[in-house]
């Protein structure tokens, strides 16, 4: 799941001026195709990437499951790929647009799944939430941030959509780790772990064709959604999220074609970091100079983001409660707010 922020930066520039149709395979660098699957959300489409591997062919991230995207896959299979089958996937992160489809398609075309173990356990343990009701505690973390009972029982109901999303990951992995090299075709792809927008992303860099494979680490015209979830309700990950995109700055050159997951392959790499980089201390200063006076999570959303956020909007109201406990618990840590509970066990922040 990505951000609420839109942007443009007149310093990218992008190779191809019309993304392929969803799913059929473009030839976007030697070796490297294309391939846009569509999702049922704003995003439109998630782009996964097709990179030659001696007789086979390693699939980087699948699109989500459901019956379209199954659909496309087997006309792929008996298809485009029919005698460049898959032999290994690998996964940049958790959410079900990165990796839905992997259990079928491990099963499918008898294949491992390649994925950090952060990751995949996390996944694993999300995924598990779809047999059960909405926990006491993760309800608790949205009444704290000020939601009201209307609210709390849209998310009652749909709680455990996150599993629906996904077919089975397979019981076992192969595990990637930061700064690995992997072997594909010859070239060697770098991995390079974030965090921030989910617990251990993969990126992978190949220096010698200048190739950069971001997920949602780095995207040209929104920025990843970094959320506090109800699971560590204290995490602070905007800095895990900062601190990685100055990692990339620092280990990837500017000069590379960046492939991300949503949107168009671009060149400007550095000046996307140093935007999104920018983008994030303007949404922390907008919170300093709002919180002279008391206010709860719910009270923050016009400081934060351009478009209103109503309840009645489920998925874009947890989203924008988690942004913005983001940079609050930011603000927190570094002992620039405080923060106390009613006696309705609501919390109420105001700059310290």
């Amino acid at each position: 799941m990505d951000g609420l922020s839109v942007s443009s930066n007149a310093r990218l520039r992008y190779p191809c001026a019309t993304p392929p149709a969803p799913g059929v395979p473009t030839l976007i660098a030697p070796g490297v195709h294309w391939l846009r699957l569509p999702l049922p959300v704003s995003l439109g489409a998630i782009n996964v990437w097709l990179l030659a591997d001696g007789a086979g062919t390693t699939l980087v991230d699948t699109g989500i499951h459901d019956e379209q995207t199954v659909a496309l896959w087997r006309a792929l299979l008996e298809g485009a790929l029919r005698d460049r089958p898959l032999t290994r996937i690998i996964a940049t992160h958790l959410h079900p647009d990165h990796v839905g489809m992997a259990g079928w398609l491990s099963r499918h075309c008898a294949c491992r799944l390649w994925m950090t173990r952060l990751e995949y356990l996390h996944c694993r343990m999300q995924a598990s939430d779809s047999s059960r009701p909405a926990p006491e505690e993760t309800l608790g973390f949205y009444q704290r941030a000020g939601w009201d009972e209307q609210a709390l029982e849209r998310y009652r109901t749909r709680f455990g959509g996150f599993g629906r999303m996904l077919s089975a990951l397979p019981d076992s992995y192969r595990r990637i780790e930061d700064g690995e090299q992997l072997d594909i075709d010859g070239h060697r792809w770098q991995v390079l772990v974030g965090a921030g927008h989910s617990p251990e992303h993969a990126c992978l860099y190949d220096a010698q064709r200048k190739l950069l494979i971001s997920g949602d680490q780095v995207l040209p015209r929104i920025s990843s959604n970094v959320s506090v979830q109800p699971t560590e309700p204290d995490a602070d990950p905007m800095s895990e999220w900062l601190d990685s995109l100055s990692k990339l700055r620092r280990c990837v050159p500017d000069d590379v074609l960046v492939l991300p997951a949503h949107n168009k392959p671009f060149y400007g790499l550095h000046a996307r970091i140093e935007q999104l980089q920018a983008d994030a201390d303007d949404a922390l200063e907008r919170l300093r100079g709002g919180l002279d006076q008391p206010r709860r999570v719910v009270d923050l959303f016009a400081l934060l983001f351009r478009a209103t956020v109503r309840s009645e909007d489920s998925t874009r109201y947890t989203l924008a409660t988690g942004e913005a406990l983001a940079c609050l618990n930011y603000l927190l840590r570094r002992g620039e707010i405080s923060v106390s509970l009613d006696g309705h066990g609501v919390a109420w922040y105001q700059r310290a």
